[in-house]
């Protein structure tokens, strides 16, 4: 079954043309056959007119069987032998009514001997003794090469009293073969001219259809930032304006959405400092009792909760194009270990660094950033006495940061949203943490994608092009 659309088209433009193809070819060998059959037939009937028109017709009444050493039969034979000699066919026959043979040069048939040969020829041989002289329409073989013959009436004023057979060689066939084989390589030829163009219309016509499908999976995937590429027909110039305008509706409402989450931030950080600083004072109040100084504790806890998740939406918030350099991967991926240092201390989970002298160019804060949002996740989904791996690679034009862990995985439900803005399994998760990570991939013209672990955890990875690739996309943001 054709899946793809490509594979359609060429099946549409590729059918009707090589059956043409083929009906063609052999309307052309049916079409040089039948010259060839008729050419022959002319000539072999040419020579049995001949050689009727030689014979003493009122001699042959008289030729009766054990005539073969007779001077009648002996002048026929001559006669017989030297027209084969000189049209070159391979036999001369001359037979009555009764289509027994009287004289036969090339077959050696006695007088009166039958010519069963004749039998498949039984309206022409009655055209015959009816005063017409006319080939034959079928070829026979003889040791593997064609033959076909003609017939001619021997007449005897108004009467026909014996006919002369001619059998002539098809060598020309020979001929047809060969023009058979030029036939069959030209119409190869014009097959593979025909695949190879039905290839290049498919191309041509599914090309800017792929195009538009990696725009839309670009939409889909959160960058709002790429225009979609125009098209060359009007039907899909109008599917490519329609992805336009939908992609710029959809940057337009995520300004808002990052205008409004940056508003409700700010309002709520000026609120948190105070509440953070007064605790703090009240904390001091409270140092004689205990019990009441752990309540403020639990409260401090949840204002720095608070005061995280504003400052994760507020990174969220921002649009930042990023601002390249030079970095040596390592360095980069042991501060966001550094950093993760006291989740991980506190969880008993071991962090560690494989990078070598893997350099890139990137922005390191907001890959650090991200790193270490994917490193904090990390620490949180593995038990006691697990290892989190931050692995460093780069490979031609493609750096690649890993986040690995051992925990208990992305469920399969979970694995299509874990990437949407505030989508999270955890009680006390902001789901900005991966969308977050997600955009700085975006951002640098790269992408964040999942893969499961071996043996059980995930594998979270971010790969962004090499340095001249980055400074198109960083110049285009």
């Amino acid at each position: 079954m054709l899946r793809t659309i490509g594979a359609r088209l060429a099946a549409v433009y590729l059918l009707p043309s090589l059956l043409g193809l083929a009906a063609l070819g052999w309307l052309v060998d049916a079409l040089a056959r039948r010259a060839l059959e008729e050419e022959l037939g002319r000539k072999v009937t040419a020579v049995a007119a001949a050689a009727a028109a030689v014979m003493p017709a009122d001699r042959i009444d008289f030729l009766r069987p054990g005539d073969e050493g007779t001077r009648t039969w002996r002048n026929l034979r001559d006669r017989l032998e030297e027209l084969r000699d000189a049209t070159g066919v391979r036999r001369l026959a001359l037979f009555g009514p009764d289509e027994r043979a009287l004289v036969d040069v090339g077959g050696d048939a006695a007088i009166g001997a039958p010519l069963p040969e004749l039998a498949r020829d039984r309206l022409e041989l009655a055209g015959v003794f009816a005063g017409t002289a006319q080939p034959s329409q079928v070829l026979f073989e003889v040791d593997g090469a064609l033959f076909k013959t003609g017939y001619a009436p021997v007449r005897d004023g108004d009467r026909v009293v014996a006919a002369v057979l001619a059998e002539g060689s098809a060598a020309s066939f020979a001929v047809l073969r060969d023009f058979r084989a030029s036939l069959l390589a030209l119409g190869l030829a014009a097959a593979a001219g025909v695949v190879a163009v039905a290839f290049l219309f498919s191309r041509t016509l599914v090309a800017p259809i792929r195009r538009l499908a990696a725009a839309a999976r670009r939409i889909g995937g959160g960058d709002l930032a790429t225009p979609v590429p125009p098209a060359p027909t009007e039907e899909l110039g109008r599917l490519a304006s329609t992805l336009e305008e939908m992609r710029e509706e959809l940057r337009a409402r995520d300004r808002q959405l990052q205008t409004m989450l940056a508003g409700i931030a700010h309002e709520v950080r000026n609120p948190l400092g105070g509440m953070e600083l007064y605790s703090g004072l009240l904390l001091e109040d409270l140092a004689g009792e205990p019990a009441r100084a752990d309540q403020v504790r639990r409260i401090r806890r949840e204002i720095e909760h608070l005061t995280v998740l504003v400052e994760e939406f507020l990174d969220f918030a921002r649009e930042r194009p990023p601002q390249v350099e030079a970095v040596e991967l390592r360095g980069l991926l042991e501060e966001a270990a550094a950093l993760t240092g006291p989740l991980a201390a506190a969880r008993g989970v071991r962090v560690s660094v494989e990078a070598g002298e893997a350099c890139a160019r990137c922005d390191p804060a907001q890959v650090r950033r991200a790193v270490l949002n994917l490193a904090r996740n990390a620490v949180q989904a593995s038990a006691p006495g697990a290892a989190v791996r931050l692995v460093a690679e780069v490979a031609g034009e493609t750096a690649r940061l890993a986040v690995i862990d051992t925990g208990p995985g992305v469920a399969p439900a979970d694995r299509e949203r874990i990437f949407e803005p505030f989508f999270t399994t955890r009680e006390k998760g902001t789901g900005l943490g991966l969308a977050l990570a997600r955009r700085i991939a975006l951002a640098h013209g790269g992408r964040l994608f999942h893969e499961p672990t071996p043996g059980g955890g995930a594998t979270f990875v971010i790969e962004w092009p090499g340095a001249s690739t980055l400074r198109s996309r960083t110049a285009a943001l």
